[in-house]
């Protein structure tokens, strides 16, 4: 086999790890502090968030689905937190009931995952495609944050000794061993989402479904299951990123969360995966999150325009899928160089002498 193909291949497979040690050798000379390690911490915890959602995204793409909602439905989950910890829950009795951050945590959680619950059931119950579904679920997510506090935020989420609710700074904003808590929740994600992907037969279902639906569902795979399944576990980690953007600014507003998802996907795409379906892996798109946020904050750092960062990302994001269509092609070709090869091996020509 020609060994360009080969050389070729593992280039074209390694682009996004090549793209990011790109920009940061690009950064590093542009920028003179783009290195240190404090700043590569604060942007490493910018990459959480972005990379949570690229990891509920990977599951719902690697089903052939898509989720327009994860943005939105940060910003209603950080908008929950924040009625919790400011209004409490009022009871009939004119009494309120006030929750500790734990308590606060895990119910903005569970309405994270029972969002994407309504999305995988929308879609797989009555046969609603996926962007259009989650698109709805956007708007209706969006105009309820608004609802919420009537277009208003909840500040200064400190809490009261009082009430036992403070410390909820902590969750954005805390470190453990010098290393800002969002980036170990992006880690224990990336650790849950690889487990489930490789390692379980739930794993091999998402791969299955995305590869060929019909093939899978013939196969006995419950294609309900696992498509609720990856929109909710894509809904809790909504949710989690909703929580850590009003915990770092102590403040949950209803517009937290726009265009989040756009970061999302692109990071996803970057990444390796495929949008078609059936290919790529959470470790990628944690890959294609960090070449997203450096990018966007070494622009930042330079002092690029908004406008033009947008011009950049947007081009960034056009040329990873225009990659990866050459991947496909060469990869394909490289199939079929080699089946070539071996039926020429077979052959009684080539067994004679």
């Amino acid at each position: 086999m020609n060994q360009h193909y080969m050389i070729y291949m593992y280039l074209l497979k390694a682009r996004t790890f090549i793209a990011l040690l790109f920009v940061i050798a690009f950064f590093s000379l542009m920028v003179p502090n783009f290195l240190t390690l404090s700043n590569l911490l604060i942007m490493t915890q910018h990459v959480a968030i972005t990379g949570l959602l690229a990891i509920g995204m990977t599951l719902v793409i690697l089903t052939g689905g898509i989720d327009l909602s994860v943005g939105a439905v940060a910003g209603i989950c950080g908008m929950i937190a924040g009625a919790l910890l400011t209004n409490g829950i009022p009871l009939w009795n004119g009494s309120i009931i006030f929750f500790n951050v734990p308590e606060v945590l895990l119910f903005v959680a569970i309405c994270g995952i029972l969002i994407g619950f309504v999305n995988g059931t929308i879609i797989t119950r009555f046969g609603v495609a996926p962007f259009i579904c989650t698109l709805g679920i956007m708007y209706v997510a969006r105009g309820s944050s608004l609802l919420f506090n009537n277009g208003s935020t909840y500040a200064n989420l400190n809490g009261l000794e009082a009430l036992g609710n403070t410390g909820f700074a902590t969750l954005g904003s805390g470190t453990l061993l010098g290393v800002y808590i969002p980036i170990w929740l992006m880690l224990a994600f990336l650790l849950i989402g690889f487990w489930l992907t490789t390692k379980t037969p739930l794993g091999r279902y998402i791969y299955a479904i995305g590869g060929n639906e019909s093939a899978a569902r013939l196969a006995g795979v419950p294609i309900i299951k696992v498509k609720i399944f990856v929109y909710a576990f894509s809904g809790l980690c909504s949710a989690m990123v909703g929580l850590i953007v009003a915990s770092q600014l102590q403040t949950a507003h209803p517009m937290t969360g726009n265009m989040f998802e756009m970061d999302a996907i692109g990071a996803t795409v970057l990444g390796g995966t495929a949008l078609a379906g059936g290919r790529g892996r959470v470790a990628g798109s944690i890959i294609g999150a960090f070449v997203i946020v450096f990018l966007a904050d070494g622009m930042v750092m330079m002092g690029v325009s908004d406008f033009w960062q947008m011009v950049i990302k947007g081009l960034v994001i056009i040329s990873a899928v225009i990659v990866d269509q050459f991947q496909q092609r060469l990869q394909s070709r490289v199939i079929l160089m080699r089946r070539h090869e071996e039926k020429l091996a077979a052959s009684p020509v080539a067994q004679s002498s």
